[in-house]
């Protein structure tokens, strides 16, 4: 404990200080919701390709069966909640910003909630990392504090990168969000079991819990349950947004920053999420792939406010109405906290791996945006920058489409936390315009790769028929200096001679014909014209 307090901490520049609403979702222990009576699994909840079907309509699963397979390198695969039967496979509404349908797996649970054959991990520790990342991805787990990136891919740090500090990113600053302190309070045993996992495969030489001082009953469990563990500590850092962003955390916990288009891995350090190392634990020593999480269920529309233990899959109107919601009551149904989270447009969709927090909001509770104003350059968006950028510049030449003068001034540096457009006293949405200018920035890099796909492919082309062209050439030049001129020339000796011959033999029998006739007096045949007799005028 006491390395925990004596550790020394550092400061960013900027953040802010929103209201929290985060007591209302604490104050039950974490609920175990029924069973839903059916269960929507988008095959893309993760950063990179989405998975691969791999059951058709009217198959019968089992519990943790892997139902779509991992499609390439950055993918994961997804695996069956509840037993049941696949009902459909097609287009279904997802969770998502644009409001549009993807590919889905829809099971119609049959209540018996029958596992596959499943069993620990014998001594992960004598298993090389290699082994312990492949039954992490086969496990289909991704980060869960909202990135979805997967966890595998996140856990390699390559040959010639070394770990020196491992952080378990506790802090959880977003108003609304409890789930990761609820984890914390209720099963932090399981949660260093897992950050021990995790540390083996990346072979860290240390690992640090940081949890925001708000947050004292997570402190305290998860120092007791690390208190006789050694390279493990525990850390209270100041109650700050943006501070659970991974790059300003590692700031915080070791005072290192992170370069500007680089990731904290290049400087030796790895941030985790808490619920994610909960994930590990049950794949490494109970055999379970991802199939639920703790989802943070609140707003005023919510009478019992609190965390629930859901299947991925579950229609979130189900798990609202489950905590007294009432769906007709709500105004804004947001999915994540209200700083970085989006709003949905419909309740019955799926909770998927990244879905952290569900808030039900009133018409009281979220005021409805303000008008826009003109901004009056009074560099607030600046000071509560995280990032250290310039918002009011990156704002003017994203409204003008100058991309390019954009990135100078570091657009890609932005981790779009709302810190700016909170305090924005002219209601200016910077992060959308900041999403778009990167947006505009990807779809040009797209266009110019294609476009340079295109030229390679033609000056290919152009190189193949250039090639077959003297192919060809040289093909014939061979055939023509193969032939040999002396041959040439007797055989076109013999052919004349052979002609002179049997010339003179038509000749010499034209003659014997002709004496022939002229001894019988017969007449000449027509092709010889007659010789004129004595007394014959002409």
């Amino acid at each position: 404990m006491m390395q925990a307090i004596r550790r020394r901490l550092w400061a960013f520049h900027g953040g802010v200080h929103p209201v929290q609403h985060k007591h209302v979702s604490t104050e039950r222990p974490i609920q175990r919701p029924r069973l839903p009576r059916r269960i929507v699994l988008p095959l893309h909840q993760h950063i990179g390709e989405p998975a691969d079907i791999v059951v058709k309509v009217g198959d019968h699963v089992l519990k943790g069966q892997a139902v779509a397979h991992a499609s390439g390198y950055v993918s994961a695969p997804v695996h069956a909640p509840t037993s049941g039967t696949v009902v459909e496979i097609g287009e279904a509404p997802i969770p998502h910003p644009s409001g549009l349908t993807a590919p889905c797996i829809v099971i119609e649970p049959d209540g018996e909630d029958r596992w596959i054959e499943h069993g620990p991990v014998e001594n992960y520790r004598e298993l090389a990392p290699s082994a312990l990342r492949n039954i992490i991805r086969e496990a289909g787990i991704v980060g869960l504090g909202g990135a979805g990136f997967p966890t595998y891919i996140k856990l390699n740090p390559g040959h010639a990168k070394a770990i020196d500090t491992l952080i378990l990113n506790g802090v959880e600053c977003e108003p609304y969000i409890t789930c990761d302190d609820m984890l914390m309070r209720e099963r932090a045993a399981e949660i260093v079991s897992g950050l021990e996992i995790v540390a083996h495969a990346l072979q860290a030489r240390e690992s640090v819990i940081a949890i925001e001082d708000n947050k004292p009953e997570a402190f305290h469990a998860m120092q007791e349950a690390c208190k006789d563990i050694p390279d493990m500590s525990v850390v209270q850092v100041p109650t700050m947004y943006p501070s659970g962003d991974s790059k300003l955390l590692a700031k915080i916990v070791t005072g290192k920053e992170v370069p500007s288009d680089k990731l904290s891995i290049h400087i030796g350090l790895t941030c985790v999420n808490v619920g994610t190392v909960y994930a590990v634990h049950r794949a490494i020593h109970h055999g379970e792939p991802l199939l639920s999480r703790i989802v943070t269920v609140t707003g005023k529309a919510v009478d019992q406010a609190c965390n629930v233990e859901a299947l991925i899959g579950t229609p979130m109107d189900e798990l609202i109405r489950q905590c007294d919601g009432n769906v007709s009551r709500i105004e804004r149904l947001i999915m994540g906290g209200p700083m970085m989270g989006f709003a949905l447009h419909r309740a019955d969709l799926p909770i998927i791996k990244t879905t952290n927090c569900i808030i039900a909001a009133t018409a009281a509770e979220l005021q409805p945006p303000r008008p826009v104003m003109p901004c009056i350059r009074c560099g607030a968006c600046s000071d509560a920058c995280p990032a250290n950028l310039l918002p009011q510049q990156l704002y003017w030449f994203a409204k003008t489409k100058d991309v390019e003068k954009a990135q100078e001034y570091n657009l890609f540096d932005c981790i779009e936390c709302g810190a700016c457009s909170y305090v924005c006293p002219s209601n200016i949405p910077l992060v959308q315009y900041f999403r778009y200018a990167k947006g505009d920035v990807w779809t040009r890099e797209r266009e110019k790769e294609k476009s340079e796909i295109a030229r390679r492919r033609h000056e290919s082309r152009q190189k193949r028929l250039e090639r077959e062209k003297a192919e060809r050439e040289a093909k014939r030049q061979q055939k023509k200096s193969a032939v040999d001129p002396a041959a040439m020339a007797e055989k076109g000796q013999s052919e004349a001679a052979a002609a002179m011959q049997r010339a003179e033999a038509r000749r010499d029998a034209a003659l014997r014909e002709a004496e022939k006739h002229r001894t019988e007096g017969r007449p000449r045949p027509p092709t010889e014209p007659a010789e004129p007799r004595n007394g014959d005028a002409e």
